[in-house]
């Protein structure tokens, strides 16, 4: 236990290591213009405001002149760095990124005045790298490591399986209505867990529905219950969930992190609702009235000025302090009336939480996060609830050492062996039956059954539209010269030839969709595992006149970027065709479970059976296809 414990610190060290030589390289490799498309500059940019931030240090608001609304890798909280393009001896101005717009962003500084080269124009800002998750990993292992006679130590030893866990009879006599059987058994052994259990919930069996209804159990006996997930896409999901059962929901984290849904919900959004904001808004625009005044006064000034200047900072100051006296009033309220309060697993081991102790945590889509993230939390709590599935995405490890050291194995796999500690939610509501069977043969042991509403659900049941009374389809690329390129550039891979013909089976499943006299809206997702992959489909599409006015609503993401969503219609582009049979990324077969378990009526994949059948997996999935007469070759449209 001790020495995985001390392996996890070497891994992390070396992901971190291998995390900045990339960023590095990245930066050194792309010139301005490629790091834009990439969404880690913006240039040029200008600065639209200043004022006094946290600490009596400069906050500027920073704007994009150009390029509008593009995709960006700019996230609240992470550090980013004003530069000169005109300069280049001036020394960058490091900040981190307060609030977050799709156009402009505030940077908090840690000066107290700008200097002179953001006035000369061609300012930019880059991303920067960002540390703070690893320190807070490492500090979490640090407690782990050197706890003992305490409760942290109780949970590590349970967790290594070094004492079984224990649990309070189960009651049987709670069947809450809305959940089927397992769901019910779920929430059963939650509420009889005294140290840890496990929800596993595979893709479409409701364990958010799930998750939600234990949460309202547990505070019927416990004030406050912290929740947290990896993904800011799972935490505004819970979030939004108990929102509409009525529970008190305090969302952490940055703004720009947090979807619109739950943006009432958070820090922000509560504390604007108070009573006393509009006194802490009025100290605030007197604080900035007596800085822009002081701003006046330049240091060349003689000593009157600068006393003067000085006499006017030291007000605003003042009265900043006195402000932060009851943002801190306002604040800590909101932290006592919340039922739930809910972050990443990183936001746990921010300041707010830092001495809070609560009796329960759950970890959602754990099975997506390091161990040491997931003891951040774990940490600050008497008892944890894991929900997650080890057969959908893994963690995203960059260091190939790190990963065969390990770092990719996650408390919720580990957990998974205890003995009686979890419970699998085994009735999927979201997608045709023969969508589910291929995924529930490799992964699940043929235990998850569809839910008869959904299991035989089509687009169409008339036999004259053959592409809508299918649920699946295998569309093989083989023989048609359909090569796959390398950006050296990014290093992603993509297939032109094959993303046209995707395109072209879409548009002619939609018109077969419109012909068959269906006025329903269906929504589209496009998916494939690489990104360069995804953006000349996105280019395709938005070229696409014809799909244009079609009805459909399309979207085109990587795997990752469909994580938790699903979609009427699927389609995914594998790219991969080679002589070399390399499939690469397409090893991550959990991967593939995410992108194949989306789609609720039908999917269609498309892929070169001669690259791809080298893999024991992907020649089940096209035999799979055979067997239910669902493969076809691509020459059938392209000619169409």
């Amino acid at each position: 236990m001790a020495e995985r414990l001390h392996e996890l610190k070497r891994l992390i060290k070396i992901e971190r290591d291998e995390d900045f030589a990339q960023y590095t390289e990245h930066f050194s490799r792309n010139n301005i213009q490629h790091r834009k498309r990439n969404g880690v500059t913006w240039f040029p940019v200008v600065i639209s405001n200043t004022e006094i931030g946290i600490g009596e240090y400069l906050s500027i608001e920073i704007e994009r002149t150009s390029n509008f609304n593009e995709a960006h890798q700019f996230t609240g909280g992470k550090p980013a760095a004003l530069f000169s393009a005109l300069d280049a001896s001036a020394a960058p101005l490091n900040g981190t990124i307060k609030v977050l717009g799709p156009n402009k962003v505030r940077l908090q500084l840690s000066i107290d005045e700008l200097p002179d080269w953001c006035e000369d124009g061609k300012l930019g800002l880059n991303l920067l790298f960002d540390e703070n998750g690893y320190k807070e990993m490492n500090i979490a292992l640090d407690k782990v490591i050197h706890s003992g006679n305490n409760r942290l130590a109780e949970l590590r030893d349970i967790i290594y399986a070094k004492r079984k866990p224990t649990f309070s009879p189960l009651d049987s006599t709670l069947k809450l209505t809305g959940l089927n059987e397992s769901q019910n058994k779920a929430v059963q052994k939650i509420i009889a867990a005294q140290d840890i259990a496990l929800v596993h919930g595979p893709p479409g069996t409701g364990k958010t529905t799930t998750l939600v209804q234990a949460i309202k159990q547990i505070l019927k006996t416990e004030k406050q219950v912290l929740v947290c997930s990896a993904s800011n896409t799972a935490v505004d999901l819970l979030t939004e969930k108990l929102h509409h059962e009525n529970i008190s929901v305090l969302r952490l984290g940055n703004p720009a992190r947090i979807s619109e849904e739950v943006m009432m919900n958070t820090l922000d959004a509560k504390m604007m609702a108070h009573p006393s904001y509009k006194e802490l808004k009025n100290y605030r625009k007197t604080a900035e009235e007596y800085f822009r005044m002081a701003g006046k006064y330049k240091r060349t000034f003689g000593r009157e000025e600068r006393e003067q200047r000085q006499l006017l900072y030291q007000e605003a100051k003042k009265i900043i302090a006195e402000a932060r006296v009851l943002e801190d009033y306002i604040q800590h309220e909101q932290f006592v009336n919340a039922s739930v309060i809910a972050c990443t697993l990183v936001v746990a081991a921010g300041r707010m939480l830092r001495d809070k102790q609560f009796s329960t945590v759950l970890i959602d889509e754990a099975a997506q996060a390091l161990e040491p993230m997931c003891w951040i939390p774990i940490s600050r709590s008497n008892r944890v609830i894991f929900a997650g599935d080890h057969f959908q995405l893994p963690p995203t490890v960059k260091s190939k050492l790190a990963e065969a050291g390990g770092l990719k194995e996650t408390l919720f796999e580990r957990c998974m062996q205890l003995e009686n500690s979890s419970v699998l939610l085994d009735v999927q509501y979201r997608m045709h039956e023969h969508i589910m069977n291929f995924s529930n043969q490799q992964f699940y042991g043929g235990n998850l059954k569809a839910n008869e509403r959904n299991k035989n659900r089509l687009l169409c049941s008339d036999s004259e539209f053959d592409l809508l009374t299918t649920s699946l389809n295998f569309v093989d690329t083989a023989g048609c010269g359909f090569d796959e390129l390398l950006n050296p550039e990014s290093l992603s891979i993509s297939n032109p030839e094959e993303a046209v013909l995707l395109m072209k089976h879409l548009k002619l499943l939609l018109q077969n969709y419109t012909a068959s006299g269906a006025t329903q809206k269906k929504s589209v997702g496009i998916i494939s595992p690489y990104k360069e992959q995804v953006q000349y489909l996105t280019q395709l599409l938005d070229a696409d006149e014809a799909l244009k006015q079609t009805a459909a609503k399309i979207v085109v993401k990587t795997i990752d970027g469909f994580q938790g969503q699903e979609r009427d219609i699927i389609y995914i582009s594998l790219v991969r065709s080679n002589d070399t049979k390399d499939i690469g990324f397409l090893n991550d077969i959990r991967r593939m479970n995410v992108a194949m378990t989306r789609a609720r009526e039908k999917l269609v994949i498309i892929g070169n059976s001669a690259t791809l059948a080298n893999s024991d997996f992907y020649k089940s999935m096209i035999d799979y296809a055979e067997n239910l007469s669902a493969y076809s070759s691509a020459w059938e449209f392209i000619s169409q």
